[in-house]
């Protein structure tokens, strides 16, 4: 069998049919929806489609994809994973709409809401007829949760909310936002309408990160829900932390979706770009440094194909998930920097999507836990001490 530079490892063996169906259906689609129209939102710092490509992702089942029932595809982790890899590809502000309604949303009421929560929300938002958010984050409070301000009391029968939660995506178009709160119960989450007096969302501005995405303030003052709103099965910490683990596992395939839309610009660049009198792709450094891109991306997405095995296998560590969001994300960036150096000038223009790709990258290694929560995380678990506190 011959070489294939895009796929040096021979990859795509590990997958079957119906993964390879999921894989190029939703990179068709990003190519036809997104990519045409990327560095435009991009420079103008807004998602104007945001609701008709929600529905768009819904009709081919990217919404909730590995979740069962309720409209939802149903689909394997590595399914979810690959198609995680083709949006960011496209876009992480694209792949974070679909994230955060999936696997964080949806997710949470999946696992955590009543039987009625679930008919209520769930079929829309596999649709994409409604979108949701996750509101944990505080203003004040980032990577220790347990110290969240937001609080709700009950009142009767009814709970009252008050809070501020910081950094949502999807927020200002949300038409449930996932909240979670202080009670005197300890945490619980709330799934509650946007259309909730007291409610509001406004929209998050002069970001240099995921410009092409929906990030938003959620404002909370003086919240009445009713008791139903309240997510039953879970109370404390596990149940946010839950979900941030679904959603950190989209990313360790998502981030190699960006290194690998860098990769291949350089790459076309380096075959094509002239100095002294021949293909820059011809000398020896800009060899070298697409060999080294070459090796950690691929070495990442083979990372990523084991953790999605063991996810469907029920066999996935929280730790194993930090160790492929902190050694992806690390990655993607040095494959994005590298290009962009291949790229010489034209690395920082719109016209390739290396800059940005690395600018949203540094959102992308931020959220979901930091760079240096994931690095606590394995060393207590190498150690068994805790350096948290």
């Amino acid at each position: 069998m011959s070489f294939v530079p895009t796929d040096p490892l021979g990859l795509d063996e590990l997958l079957g049919p119906e993964d390879l169906a999921v894989r190029d259906t939703v990179r068709t689609w990003a190519a036809d929806r997104v990519l045409p129209n990327i560095a435009q939102w991009y420079e103008s710092g807004e998602l104007p489609a945001i609701r008709e490509l929600a529905r768009e992702l819904g009709a081919i089942g990217a919404l909730g994809m590995s979740l069962e029932g309720y409209g939802c595809a149903g689909a394997s982790a590595v399914q979810y994973g690959l198609a995680c890899l083709e949006l960011e590809a496209a876009d992480s502000g694209i792949r974070s709409l679909v994230s955060v309604q999936g696997s964080l949303a949806m997710y949470a009421i999946w696992k955590y809401g009543s039987e009625e929560q679930k008919q209520r929300w769930l079929p829309g938002m596999a649709a994409g007829e409604l979108i949701g958010c996750f509101g944990l984050t505080e203003p004040d409070v980032g990577s220790d949760p347990a110290a969240m301000r937001t609080h709700a009391k009950r009142d009767g029968t009814d709970w009252i909310l008050n809070g501020r939660k910081m950094w949502i995506t999807n927020g200002s178009v949300a038409a449930v936002a996932v909240v979670w709160a202080q009670t005197d119960d300890g945490i619980r989450g709330f799934a509650v309408p946007t259309d909730t007096p007291g409610f509001s969302a406004p929209e998050i501005k002069h970001k240099w990160s995921l410009r092409a995405s929906v990030t938003s303030e959620l404002v909370m003052d003086d919240v009445r829900l009713p008791a139903d709103a309240v997510l039953p099965l879970v109370t404390g910490l596990k149940g946010p932390l839950g979900c941030l683990s679904h959603a950190r596992y989209g990313i360790i395939w998502g981030s190699m979706g960006a290194a690998r839309a860098s990769f291949e610009a350089a790459l076309d660049y380096a075959r094509t770009r002239e100095q002294f009198g021949k293909p820059i792709g011809g000398f020896q450094l800009t060899q070298a440094k697409l060999a080294d891109m070459a090796l950690e991306l691929h070495k990442g997405i083979l990372l990523a194909h084991h953790l999605g095995r063991r996810m469907d296998a029920g066999t996935l560590r929280p730790e194993q998930i930090s160790f492929g969001k902190l050694n992806n994300v690390r990655e993607a960036i040095e494959i994005c920097r590298t290009a962009r150096t291949i790229l010489g000038a034209n690395g920082i223009s719109l016209e390739y999507p290396v800059m940005r790709h690395a600018t949203n990258l540094e959102s992308v290694l931020t959220y979901e836990g930091t760079v240096e929560m994931h690095q606590l995380v394995l060393g207590k678990a190498l150690t068994g001490l805790d350096a948290f506190r």
